[in-house]
């Protein structure tokens, strides 16, 4: 899903396998979605299948996995990868916002069963509300090293398949560039996490989001959107690697 531009200096995404959906000339869809944008954006999206791996863009349209697991007709799990618990409160009726998307799926999603929040910053996991907050299995920033316990803590939850959803902002930024704050996650360690969930759960979808910003000169776009084009090599490549052993 193309709404920047980014893409252009990705070179994975200039795969014969990929599919672009070209989401330029929409409005009312950056950070905040508003009705029309929202019912637009839909049915641009409608032909295509959640259960297939997606790329978002940058965290501005991190709401979307909301739209992309609203398709899916039967109990899952939702396991996102984020250095923001993107579960603020809504500030206005009717915008869907990157920043609180996970409150959104909380609330409304008839098939969720658990929400899995992995890196997520200390700090902005203890502003989330205590009654929200209790609602959440989270893996903070400060517990990612201990990723080997998610066999004992998530996996004993999970009894559904699950729809995983990547925002890169939860790794550090030699791994990533964002706009949006950083984790400091390394690619391999995600990589771990992400194994570990594959060995145990069975994955329907994937989302990637936290592409570079648009608004840099060329040379440091070209630069930063290089950095991202790896972490996004690496993780298709682990994802259909998975998903191959698996079905083997």
């Amino acid at each position: 899903m193309d709404f920047s531009g980014v893409y252009d200096f990705e070179a994975f995404a200039s795969s014969r396998n990929i599919i672009c959906v070209d989401c330029k000339d929409l409005k009312g869809v950056d950070c905040y979605c508003d009705e029309e944008g929202r019912e637009k954006l839909h049915r641009r999206l409608a032909p295509y299948p959640s259960k297939a791996i997606h790329f978002l863009d940058s965290g501005d349209f991190h709401y979307l996995t909301e739209y992309w697991v609203s398709r899916l007709q039967e109990p899952f799990s939702l396991i996102v990868f984020d250095h923001h618990p993107d579960m603020q409160q809504p500030q206005w009726e009717g915008l869907v916002s990157c920043g609180g998307w996970v409150t959104d799926v909380l609330k409304s999603n008839p098939f969720v069963r658990h929400i899995i929040l992995v890196g997520v910053s200390d700090e902005l996991m203890s502003q989330i509300p205590a009654a929200l907050r209790s609602k959440v299995l989270f893996y903070s920033e400060s517990e990612i090293d201990h990723h080997q316990a998610w066999p004992s803590k998530a996996g004993k939850l999970i009894h559904e398949p699950v729809y995983i959803s990547i925002d890169k902002d939860v790794l550090r930024t030699d791994d990533a560039v964002t706009n949006w704050s950083n984790g400091n996650m390394t690619l391999m360690e995600l990589q771990a996490v992400l194994r570990i969930v594959y060995a145990h759960e069975r994955v329907m979808g994937v989302d990637i989001t936290g592409e570079c910003s648009n608004m840099l000169d060329y040379a440091t776009e070209v630069k930063d959107a290089s950095i991202d084009n790896e972490a996004n090599e690496e993780l298709i490549r682990m994802i259909l690697s998975e998903r191959q052993n698996r079905e083997e």
